[in-house]
C-alpha cells in the first residue's frame, strides 16, 4: 500500500511540474490570477478537485 501511495505522490508531482516547465509565463499568469481569488473561491476549487479525484478513484478501482 505504501508503494502505491508513494507512486501516486510521485505522479502528482510530475503533473504539478508540467505547466511551469513547459510554459512558465502561463503558469505565472495562472498563479497571479489565483492570488486575486478570495479564500472561498480557492476552497471551492480545492473541494472540487478532491471530489473529482475521489470519483476517479472509485471509478477506476472497481
Amino acid at each position: 500500500m505504501s508503494d502505491f501511495l508513494l507512486g501516486a505522490l510521485a505522479l502528482m508531482l510530475v503533473f504539478e511540474g508540467l505547466l511551469p516547465f513547459l510554459s512558465p509565463s502561463t503558469w505565472r499568469e495562472v498563479f497571479e490570477r489565483a492570488m486575486r481569488m478570495s479564500d472561498g473561491q480557492i476552497r471551492f476549487l480545492g473541494l472540487s478537485s478532491m471530489l473529482i479525484g475521489l470519483l476517479l478513484l472509485l471509478v477506476f478501482w472497481r
